[in-house]
């Protein structure tokens, strides 16, 4: 019997891609199905047997993940993309990174008025 933890972890290669400014594009959308199908089917590359089921599910899930993207609703404002790279860095190092999040939080605001 597998127990699972209460709360897993997103795997670090896939990033949330809903409600940034610009958009998120198509590339970007399927590298994020690439990575979900190499997490749960274990493999980095298929083997030749099973290229053209981990090319399928690549593109059901990229497609899926169309779908679910343009019905996504949010009353919040876009998020900035350098802003929330700059945070994501900001974790592993954060004294250097906290210069640069005061900068973009300037930035952002000054370009929003």
């Amino acid at each position: 019997m597998l127990i699972l933890p209460r709360r897993m972890n997103m795997c670090r290669s896939i990033k949330p891609l809903f409600n940034f400014d610009p958009p998120v594009t198509p590339d970007e959308i399927r590298a994020a199905s690439l990575q979900f199908v190499r997490k749960i089917s274990g493999f980095h590359k298929p083997s030749k047997a099973n290229a053209a089921a981990f090319e399928l599910a690549i593109d059901e899930i990229t497609a899926a993940s169309h779908r679910l993207l343009r019905s996504l609703e949010t009353s919040a404002s876009p998020r900035n993309r350098e802003l929330e790279a700059a945070k994501a860095k900001a974790r592993f190092h954060k004294p250097v990174t906290a210069i640069v999040l005061d900068k973009l939080a300037t930035e952002d605001q000054s370009s929003q008025t």
